[in-house]
């Protein structure tokens, strides 16, 4: 199975809501890498590395995100898989 790198920007009321922790939650459930973090505008960033299918699996899920986001768009960019993370963490 191809791996993958995937930089997402989650925009619309996703902070204050668990998303961030939500994220990690689903991220490890699926053995993916990275990172989530808040952005000074309002928004969620992530890294997900891992197979393409289980990336792919999580960015979906970042459209609804956890019961009490309310996810306007997000933009995904893929790249080549670096195997840089050993876990996912919530960066602050």
């Amino acid at each position: 199975m191809p791996k993958v790198h995937a930089h997402v920007v989650v925009s619309g009321l996703v902070q204050g809501v668990w998303f961030r922790a939500s994220t990690q939650q689903k991220a490890e459930e699926l053995g993916l890498k990275g990172w989530v973090r808040n952005t000074s505008n309002g928004c969620v960033e992530a890294v997900f590395e891992g197979e393409r299918l289980r990336v792919e699996d999580i960015v979906s899920w970042c459209r609804q995100g956890p019961p009490n986001a309310q996810v306007k768009d997000v933009a995904v960019n893929y790249a080549e898989f670096s195997g840089a993370f050993s876990s996912f963490a919530i960066r602050h």
